[in-house]
């Protein structure tokens, strides 16, 4: 029951998710309707040889619609990259993006208004016997206005009317919604006729962020191991030390008390060191990944975590050790965030396996301002994520929420 239970929270989640994605493409479809005929007005000037200098600033306008699409398409969990090489449009992709023009203008602006109305109608039909009658007649209809209800007859099925478009937006809603994407991953996408330069550099960037969050791991090992352990077994060594010098001078004349005191100072300088030691093993690569998979990982860091702290995994499969290590340490270092800055009451830890990537979100009801530019822990989820080609988006007004999404790619 249980598993049926998170099921549907997440089936409910998504299609919550979906109808304002989906709302979000709709509100972009409305500029776009109006841009189809300034741009045929404009292709007729440019055949006409008179609307030559209005060409380019029209492909900027499309290019800015499409960029807003991409940036949707990125914030669902889409790895949809910058087609562009430079400033200018890529002849190529000015067709492309002319291409996506109409069909967002149609089937973009409508799909987004249907997932919307199928909730509209379930959240009406359901209701309707708790208020129809204080209405007047003209208002007396369920089934989005096809049905008239103006007696108890009718308005007792509307319950019924309404449960099935519940039950059509929850489990049909997601599928519109990726109907709805289908002409922005098809045409928005660089081509393979796209230079691949910037591939290239994508790629070079990666390699270096990952050599870069490689070396930072290891400068945080020698700090740990040089400013914890180390120390600490110096300490031992100074106090077994004392206590050779102590029982050295004159068997007969030691002090038991004094000579037992500086024995139990070592000892405990030897056990803090061990656990020093442990910690930065487990930092590493933290045991309870292997001993318990990703679900029990996180579900042990968020009862360590001083916030109340709630963890969806769904992730039926495991995934790589590089992958769960680094989604380990997202969750990690946002949790501590959360305690140390954000003045949260209630953070929500939510990893989800889809399309071969692995989606990392955590959200909380702090105070917000999380910027990643300021050399926070933030900076450093962005650095381990980017190393294996993944993409980090923080979102945090002033006054809070704050959300960080991290897409791991995940070939398990």
């Amino acid at each position: 029951m249980e598993g049926v239970g998170r099921r549907g929270r997440q089936a409910l989640r998504t299609a919550l998710r979906s109808t304002g994605y989906g709302l979000w493409g709709s509100a972009i479809g409305l500029p776009v309707l109006l841009t189809i005929p300034l741009m045929v007005l404009v292709g007729v000037g440019w055949f006409l040889r008179i609307g030559e200098p209005l060409v380019r600033p029209a492909l900027r306008w499309v290019r800015w619609l499409a960029d807003l699409e991409r940036h949707r398409l990125r914030r669902w969990g889409h790895d949809v990259a910058d087609p562009y090489a430079g400033p200018e449009p890529l002849p190529g992709v000015a067709r492309r993006e002319l291409c996506w023009l109409p069909l967002h203008a149609t089937g973009g602006l409508l799909l987004g208004i249907v997932i919307l109305q199928l909730l509209i109608m379930a959240v009406h039909d359901l209701t309707y016997p708790l208020w129809w009658q204080a209405v007047g007649p003209g208002l007396q209809d369920i089934v989005n206005g096809w049905v008239s209800a103006e007696s108890w007859s009718v308005a007792a099925w509307a319950p019924l009317t309404g449960l099935a478009a519940f039950l059509v937006w929850l489990l049909g809603g997601p599928r519109l919604f990726a109907a709805q994407c289908w002409a922005g991953l098809t045409f928005l996408l660089p081509g393979r006729d796209i230079d691949l330069s910037a591939r290239v550099s994508e790629l070079a960037a990666t390699r270096a962020a990952a050599l870069d969050a490689h070396a930072v791991e290891l400068r945080r090992i020698e700090r740990a191991l040089h400013d914890g352990a180390q120390n600490r077994i110096v300490g031992a060594a100074v106090l077994v030390g004392a206590a050779r010098r102590e029982v050295g001078r004159n068997l007969e004349a030691v002090d038991p008390e004094r000579l037992d005191e500086v024995l139990s100072r070592a000892q405990d300088t030897i056990e803090d060191a061990l656990a020093d030691l442990r910690s930065v093993v487990r930092s590493i690569l933290p045991p309870v990944l292997e001993n318990r998979g990703l679900e029990g990982a996180l579900s042990a860091l968020a009862a360590d975590c001083p916030v109340p702290c709630t963890v969806v995994v769904d992730v039926p499969v495991r995934c790589p050790v590089s992958v769960e290590t680094t989604a380990y340490f997202v969750v990690a270092e946002a949790l501590t965030n959360v305690a140390r800055h954000s003045a949260a009451t209630t953070v929500g830890v939510e990893v989800q396996l889809a399309d071969g990537r692995l989606l990392v979100r955590v959200t909380d009801d702090g105070r917000g301002g999380a910027d990643t530019t300021r050399g926070s822990g933030l900076a450093g989820i962005v650095r381990r994520v980017e190393a294996h080609d993944g993409i980090v988006t923080v979102t945090s007004p002033v006054g809070g929420p704050t959300e960080i999404r991290a897409d791991l790619p995940c070939a398990s």
